[in-house]
């Protein structure tokens, strides 16, 4: 499997011997793959599923800066500058990562130029990916940051937590209040987007919900 998925996705930058040491990994819905602050040892190449990534303030503000699809990298600007984990990466849906050490990185991909050209050049779509995150939040209103989040966070499936806590990890992830997620999610109840109970939040009118985003969706 390792094999088809470095055909795949032309994985084939790396060096031989690196290839070699490559591991594949599974993650089920929910599973913390890697939490801001912690030391990074490894690289992982997503290569499938979805993931959600989120950065966490000085202050316990969480916000989301994107969510991702095959092929993506977890860990490269680590692996540079040899920091802590930048931001928090979570499983949405049941995902595979192929996951390298960076001492084997080192010993075998280092010096090769081919390998680190295509590390710069991921790294960099990375920045610009974040920048537009950014600004997502800081212009766009809750009720577009909110719809996206909820086509986001569903897409095999029509419904996730309602739960105060649950609401309270929304409204912390959209950059906004537990208040404001509550009118805007009544709204939408109103408009015939979603139901809502104690415990689910459930789409019925994804299409609407689109309508709301536009082009100004999470992905």
């Amino acid at each position: 499997m390792v094999d088809a998925y470095v055909k795949q996705f032309e994985l084939t930058v790396l060096p031989e011997a690196a290839q070699n040491e490559l591991q594949l990994v599974r993650y089920e819905p929910g599973d913390v793959i890697c939490t801001q602050g912690d030391e990074a040892e490894h690289l992982r190449f997503l290569v499938k599923g979805k993931i959600r990534v989120s950065l966490t303030s000085a202050t316990g503000k969480r916000l989301v800066l994107s969510f991702k699809y095959p092929l993506d990298l977890i860990g490269d600007i680590e692996y540079i500058q040899r920091t802590p984990f930048l931001n928090t990466v979570e499983a949405v849906t049941e995902v595979e990562m192929l996951v390298i050490r960076f001492e084997d990185l080192v010993r075998h991909a280092h010096q090769n130029v081919v390998w680190l050209q295509y590390l710069l050049e991921e790294i960099t779509r990375k920045f610009e990916r974040k920048s537009q995150s950014l600004s997502f939040n800081l212009f766009y209103p809750v009720e577009v940051r909110l719809a996206s989040y909820l086509l986001s966070m569903t897409p095999n499936d029509q419904t996730l937590g309602s739960t105060v806590d649950q609401l309270t990890d929304i409204a912390d992830l959209i950059g906004t209040s537990y208040r404001h997620v509550n009118r805007t999610l009544r709204r939408f109840v109103e408009a015939g987007l979603i139901e809502r109970n104690r415990r689910v939040i459930t789409l019925v009118d994804r299409e609407g919900l689109l309508e709301i985003v536009g082009e100004s969706i999470y992905e």
